[in-house]
């Protein structure tokens, strides 16, 4: 029997989840490794009041890999809109509560991937409990996930210079084991600075990468993004993954070639956000290569990945 392709995905957020729920239709090996910075809304009042491991990322990982029934899955991604579980998912919640019964996040991974039918695994980056910080080309400092992904009032629009975790933290052995036997690996797509970064922050992850003998796949944003990416083309988006990958390790760089309605793009405008035109890419035989397709899908003028056209792209890599 032929064995199937590992395809392991590095990121977080709503772009992993959109990846995920592409990939999953192939007839492939699948794992997710899952950033855990997240302190934001939800996952941020679990953190602080119970002491758990973020599990909002890993939350909507496993609902995008799940094969239960829609209810369920509806079930896990359900937010209480009022009363004392207000803005809180069940998903997490359960989480949570698990992590709490059986002492270890891992565990209650695994327990909830069996509940939820999950095709494929979804794995934490780390499970030491961090906090991502950034510093700003004005010297300013912003502490916490959340406060780097939705600027204050008052922010100055400085790009970001660096980002870092506290305490510094190791790979999770889960992680470096799918890491090294991948095929492929596919960095993004998600925020640069709150989704994708802080994987590769973590001490290990970025040397398994550069180490392991699968092909190395970066996918870019749409739309930049006010307080993260706002000033960048589209080389800074791969130059940057880069600078913290390593210069020379992507094969590969994906970006959509298709460009926004006009209303979509004023609706983005009025965010401090604009499209991510690839035309600026260098098509030479010097690494990565550049791939540009129609990958967009808008719906009521909202800008995403389309993860049927995505995953068939991905997929043809291998």
């Amino acid at each position: 029997m032929k064995k199937q392709k590992h395809i392991v995905t590095v990121g977080g957020g709503t772009g992993t989840f959109t990846l995920l729920r592409g990939l999953k239709k192939y007839p492939v090996r699948l794992t997710a490794v899952v950033s855990m910075a997240d302190d934001g809304g939800s996952t941020g009042a679990l953190r602080d009041q119970y002491g758990v491991l973020p599990p909002g990322d890993i939350r909507r990982a496993l609902v995008a890999l799940s094969e239960s029934s829609r209810g369920l899955r509806e079930l896990f991604a359900f937010r209480f809109s009022k009363g004392d579980f207000h803005n809180h998912t069940f998903g997490n919640l359960f989480l949570a509560a698990l992590e709490k019964i059986t002492g270890s996040f891992s565990e209650a991974i695994d327990e909830a991937s069996r509940i939820l039918n999950v095709r494929g695994e979804v794995v934490p980056v780390t499970l030491d409990n961090v906090r991502l910080s950034a510093r700003l080309a004005d010297g300013h400092i912003i502490r916490g996930e959340h406060n780097i992904d939705v600027p204050k009032k008052g922010f100055s629009g400085a790009p970001i210079k660096e980002v870092w975790l506290s305490p510094k933290a190791k790979i999770n052995p889960k992680a470096a084991k799918a890491l090294r036997s991948a095929d492929i690996i596919i960095i993004g797509p998600g925020d640069m600075y709150t989704s994708i970064i802080p994987n590769l922050l973590v001490s290990g992850v970025s040397q398994a990468i550069r180490r392991s003998k699968a092909k190395k796949v970066y996918v870019g944003s749409l739309m930049t993004k006010f307080g993260e990416t706002h000033s960048f083309s589209a080389p800074d988006f791969i130059s940057e993954i880069e600078r913290y990958v390593g210069e020379g390790t992507l094969d590969v760089a994906v970006f959509n070639k298709k460009r926004p309605s006009p209303t979509a793009l004023r609706r983005y405008a009025a965010k401090r956000s604009k499209f991510v035109d690839p035309s600026a890419l260098s098509r030479s035989s010097k690494k990565p290569r550049v791939l540009l397709a129609d990958l967009l899908k808008e719906e009521n003028f909202l800008v995403r990945h389309d993860e049927k056209k995505l995953a068939r792209l991905l997929v043809s890599l291998l």
